[in-house]
């Protein structure tokens, strides 16, 4: 389960979900296939961004920022990219403030 998140439709529709506040996963389409976007450690970067269906996330990953996108087949199966994106909640979770985290009732 995933704890205080929230979502949102922003920028020019795509899907966002937040924790305190914080982007962990984007949704939308990418060359008319669902695209999802998501926050990863260092080495889950190294790991999955030249797999076949991944690639380093347009805009964040050209900034510095590790996320991944999931744009195509044959990509991440559906337990392997709902746990990811569990991941990604945690690693935006445990960058907050622990004033953050107490607020959300999640410290």
């Amino acid at each position: 389960m995933i704890l205080a998140a929230t979502y949102v439709i922003q920028w020019l529709g795509t899907h966002a979900w937040k924790v305190g506040g914080k982007v962990f996963a984007i949704g939308g389409w990418s060359d008319n296939e669902e695209a999802f976007t998501f926050k990863v450690t260092d080495i889950a970067y190294e790991m999955l961004r030249d797999q076949p269906g991944l690639r380093p996330a347009p805009y964040l990953a050209s900034r510095g920022m590790k996320w991944i996108q999931h744009h195509a087949k044959p990509g991440l199966s559906d337990v392997d990219l709902d746990d990811y994106l569990r991941r990604s909640h945690r690693v935006v979770l445990l960058g907050l403030s622990k004033k953050k985290q107490s607020e959300l009732g999640l410290s």
